[in-house]
Formats: structure tokens, C-alpha cells, sequence
């Protein structure tokens, strides 16, 4: 059991910050809630400019229940909230500042404990990062994805069929009046995608690490049962506090052993990636591009959903969710990994079992034999690059075929539909300047538009390279995350147009078929370096100047590892 609440340190003894510290909080607490009870902040990522985590007041409410029943103090704390679909250049540039920001109010602040309620791409992890470097008991609750919606008596997946209806509007076979009509069709509810993008994906991630009540995550964001568990959630974190259960004592290497298995069987997003280094890297777990290889790449693909299959969040929900999932493939998982509850992973899966089985297959009957993230190396990506399988081309797994250059995403906006641009279905489209340094921020750019008159010829994927990212909803043979990225001097950058590509996904091969010597003699055209970000003030600066790469989880530098709950001086 705990000792003293750390809380404690602001509201104990009769000198005068322990008076100000509880009289400024009074406001119509009880003389008690200063004396033993703990204090549970609920770090809220709620904002009308996230849409996908604009229903959180309402999870808030329920956690707040919970922890009041459970003896508890609950105290809103409104975090830095990032909108995956508004945020410009991208979000990604912000989630080591919202990870930062989080940290440091929780660790300023007299709290105990701390639910995080997460929901678009980039809150989750930001919040599990936070909590990783702060140290104190917390717990996750995903606001969950939106209902399906339908057009034309048709499934729509946000997202994944974004990509798909805005190519075949370019390709001439969906006119944009039915395009602009899809749009309320999509987005039924409240919520984040419904596809296996990376929101479903970090939700999926931060239960199998241990951090969400098991069986939570998936559950739709309109769903009844979702603020059944917020509340549950705000139970459970009050006993953290009280039996000291802390990230680090919860989250371990068999905990990302865990997730990354979870990923495969489910076909999480490729965004995971970073998000898993970057937290590891918050723990001091050494967790690397190869272990997601070695253990993830041979799990078979499970779930059905898109952009790898055909169902959504819904059905998945429906099916039974991760649980059932993660008994088929148990002999896979390391038994030693802990949950919030106490209890083992592993020990939540006896009584799980799939109530569709064409949407959470068995493991006798996989939608793919085996589909988890590759790991590329080679010329053109010496510290690795990643693609997925199972959201690619079979066919175009193995392929050579010439370079089309782009030096950034203006110049790629510029030629790519023009009918003089010299590109075939057997060419590779390369986009550069698009990593954490170059954009900044490292974009979700890299599932590029094909060009127009190759889509009216009936061409739906080819085979692309960035140093940027795709989202999670996205398909396509894309090989992303190219390190080190064209503005640290990555290969990528010395690329050009007729440069012969190979692709070898058995091999875990990307290259340039260029002699080492030529390349040693190339130099950066100059419209690839007026492409690189270069700004001079503010956050984007700082980022700049101290972001690493992909294959270690785009973190900054002085941010890796923790520093606790401590706080040792006095405010006045």
C-alpha cells in the first residue's frame, strides 16, 4: 500500500502554502477531501477543434462518478488536445509538446493519479508519454470510434474511403456532386474513425500494454457501455493510488512484446510504430524498428476490418474485440506482462471468445497467414524504413520499376496530374523532405495520389517511398518512415528521377540500383534543400533542432526517459 499521498506534500501541516494551497481548492470541498482522500486529476483532451474527442466532457462525467464512489477527489485538468483532420502542418508536429505539456501539469500539480482520456491519433500516445515520464498511477480510457455510416446502402470507412472515393473522383468515375454528398454520410456520430486507423489502433495498443480496463477498448464512442467503463476506470485508479501501481511497475518489454503481436493479429495502423518507440523510449525500454520484425511480422492477420479487410469498428465491437482476438494467437504473447488491474494480460483471455467469425477470424482460418509490419533496410534507407503488407498489393511486393522524384509536397501537388509527366503503372513515385526534420513534423503525406491519368487507365496502386507517414486508414503498397529522412542527410535525399528502385519485401530490401561510388558523388539538388523546414522562432525551432528519427520514435531528445513525480520546491 502507499504511504503518505503525495498530494499530501501541497495540503498537509499550518504554514501558510499549506493554507493557500487548500483554501484556494475549498470552493465547496469538505474539510476531508484535504485529509487522506486521494486526488485523481482526469486529463482531458476535449476540444470542438479535435471532432473526434468532442464527446469527452461527457466520459469525464462519468469518471468523475467513479472516483468520488471510490472515495476519490476527481479535479478536470484540460490538456493540449490535437485534431488529427484540422491540425496544420501536421499533428505528429505537436505530440512531443502535448506530451511535455501533460507531464509537466501533472507533475506541478497535487495530484495522485491520473485518467487519460484520449481518443485522435496523436492524444493517446501523447498521454501515455506523459504519463510514462511522470510516474504516476494512470489509466486510459479511449473515447472509441463512430458508428457506421452508409451511402448508397454502402459501409463507409473514415478515412480508408476518403482515399478511395477522392481517386475515383480524379479517375473520372465518381462525379463530385456524390463525392460532396458522401461527406454527413461518413462522419454518423460522435467519435474517431471507424476503420482500423491509427486512433482505433492506439486504443487497441494502450490495452494491450496494460493501461485500459480489459475489454475497453473498441467500444463506440456513442455506446452506453463506454461511460459504464469510464466510470469502472475511475474505480480502479483511485486503488492505483492506493496500492502505488504505477506505470513502471505495469508497463514493461513484455508489455510492447504484447502490443506489437496485438497490432499484427489486428492490422493496426503503421503509426503505432513510432507511438510504441516513443513511449518505450519515455520507460527506458530499449525497444527497436527490429523487434517489431522479429516479433510481429509472422502473426497472422485476424481481424477483418479496413483498409486490410472489409468490416469497421463497429462490427469489431460487436464481434467481441480484442480480447478474443488475442486468445487465438495467446501462445504468442509473453504471460509476464501486467494490466492495471494487478492481474496478467493473458488472464483476461479464458473467457473471451469471437461472435463473428468472418469479422475476428480463428487462427486455424487467418484473413492473412502472416501480415505485421516489415522492416526494410538498403541504400536508400540504411537505419530502416516500414511497410504493411497486409494493406498493400500482393503483386507489388517485389518489384523494380523507375523513379519519379518529387523534392517536396508543393512540387509533388505541382506535377503529378500533369498529362506530360513522364510515369507508368510500373513506375516509383519517391517524396522526400516529408520527415520529422524536413516538413516539419513528418506528415501523414506518404499514400500519395496517383497520377490522374494512370488512375483513368484503371491503375490503383503503385508502389511509393517517402520519409514521411500514411494514416492509419490508409492502403497501398507505401513503403514510409524512411530513416534517416532526406533533411538528416538520408540517402533519400540524393535520389533522382530514372534512378532504377527495388523493392523486395521477402528480402526486407529497399534500394537504390545506383552504384555505391555515384551515390558518394551525388549532392542534394538545391530544390530538395529549399524544400527542408527552416523556422526561426517557437516550437516548430526547438522541434527542429532536437527531434530524432522514425526508427527511434520521433521523440525529442531531451525528452527520452522520465523524471518523476517530484517537485521540490515551494510555490510562494
Amino acid at each position: 500500500m502507499a504511504a503518505e499521498l503525495r498530494s499530501a506534500e501541497w495540503y498537509s501541516g499550518d504554514d501558510r502554502n499549506a493554507y493557500i494551497h487548500r483554501a484556494w481548492m475549498r470552493r465547496g470541498l469538505p474539510g476531508s477531501a484535504f485529509t487522506g482522500r486521494p486526488h485523481i486529476a482526469i486529463a482531458n483532451t476535449a476540444s470542438d477543434l479535435t471532432p473526434c474527442n468532442a464527446h469527452l466532457g461527457e466520459v469525464a462525467s462519468s469518471v468523475r462518478d467513479g472516483i468520488h464512489e471510490a472515495g476519490g477527489i476527481a479535479l478536470n485538468l484540460p490538456v493540449v488536445s490535437l485534431g488529427e483532420t484540422q491540425l496544420r502542418p501536421t499533428a505528429m508536429l505537436w505530440r512531443n509538446m502535448a506530451a511535455m505539456a501533460t507531464e509537466e501539469m501533472l507533475r506541478g500539480n497535487p495530484v495522485d493519479g491520473v485518467v487519460l482520456l484520449g481518443g485522435c491519433d496523436k492524444t493517446i500516445p501523447a498521454l501515455l508519454m506523459a504519463a510514462a515520464s511522470v510516474d504516476l498511477p494512470a489509466a486510459v480510457v479511449p473515447g472509441g470510434p463512430m458508428l457506421t455510416g452508409t451511402f448508397r446502402g454502402r459501409p463507409l470507412g473514415c478515412g480508408t474511403d476518403v482515399w478511395r472515393l477522392s481517386e475515383e473522383v480524379r479517375g473520372g468515375t465518381l462525379d463530385r456532386e456524390d463525392f460532396a454528398r458522401s461527406e454527413s454520410a461518413m462522419i454518423r456520430s460522435r467519435g474517431h474513425c471507424n476503420t482500423m486507423g491509427t486512433a482505433s489502433t492506439m486504443a487497441i495498443m494502450a490495452e494491450a500494454l496494460g493501461t485500459v480496463l480489459p475489454g475497453l477498448a473498441g467500444t463506440p464512442a456513442p455506446d452506453s457501455r463506454l461511460l459504464e467503463s469510464a466510470h469502472e476506470t475511475g474505480r480502479l485508479v483511485t486503488d492505483l493510488v492506493a496500492r502505488d501501481r504505477r506505470p513502471s511497475t505495469v508497463l514493461s518489454r513484455a508489455s510492447f512484446h504484447n502490443a506489437i503481436v496485438a497490432l499484427a493479429a489486428t492490422g493496426g495502423s503503421t503509426n503505432a510504430v513510432v507511438h510504441l518507440l516513443a513511449i518505450a523510449g519515455r520507460l527506458g525500454i530499449e525497444l527497436t524498428l527490429d523487434d517489431f520484425d522479429r516479433i510481429g511480422s509472422r502473426v497472422p492477420l485476424l481481424v477483418n476490418l479496413q483498409p486490410a479487410g472489409k468490416y469497421l469498428m463497429e462490427d469489431f465491437h460487436r464481434a467481441g474485440g480484442l480480447l478474443p482476438v488475442l486468445r487465438e494467437v495467446r501462445d504468442l504473447l509473453d504471460p509476464a506482462a501486467l494490466t492495471i488491474t494487478g492481474k496478467p494480460l493473458t488472464d483476461h483471455l479464458d473467457g473471451a471468445r469471437s461472435w463473428d467469425p468472418d469479422v475476428i477470424h480463428s487462427r486455424a482460418e487467418p484473413v492473412q497467414e502472416e501480415a505485421g509490419i516489415a522492416v526494410l533496410r538498403g541504400n536508400l534507407a540504411p537505419d530502416g524504413a516500414i511497410i504493411k503488407p497486409a494493406a498493400a498489393s500482393p503483386h507489388l511486393l517485389r518489384h523494380r520499376g523507375r523513379a519519379v522524384v518529387f523534392d517536396s509536397i508543393e512540387d509533388f501537388h505541382a506535377r503529378i496530374d500533369d498529362p506530360d509527366l513522364d510515369v507508368d503503372a510500373d513506375s516509383v513515385l519517391v517524396l522526400r523532405g516529408c520527415g520529422p526534420k524536413g516538413y516539419p513534423g513528418m506528415p501523414e503525406v506518404s499514400n500519395m495520389p496517383l497520377p490522374s491519368k494512370l488512375l483513368a487507365e484503371g491503375v490503383r496502386d503503385m508502389v511509393r517511398v517517402c520519409d514521411g507517414r500514411m494514416s492509419g486508414t490508409a492502403y497501398g503498397t507505401v513503403v514510409l518512415h524512411v530513416a534517416p529522412e532526406a533533411a538528416a542527410g538520408g540517402p533519400l535525399a540524393l535520389a533522382r528521377t530514372g534512378d532504377p528502385v527495388v523493392l523486395d519485401v521477402a528480402a526486407r530490401r529497399i534500394d537504390l540500383d545506383v552504384p555505391e561510388s555515384e551515390l558518394r558523388a551525388r549532392t542534394p539538388n538545391r530544390a530538395t534543400l529549399d524544400g527542408f523546414a527552416s523556422p526561426r522562432r517557437g516550437w516548430e525551432r526547438l522541434y527542429v533542432d532536437h527531434v530524432g528519427q522514425a526508427d527511434t520514435g520521433a521523440d525529442l531528445d531531451f525528452l527520452r526517459g522520465s523524471s518523476g513525480s517530484k517537485v521540490s520546491r515551494e510555490s510562494h
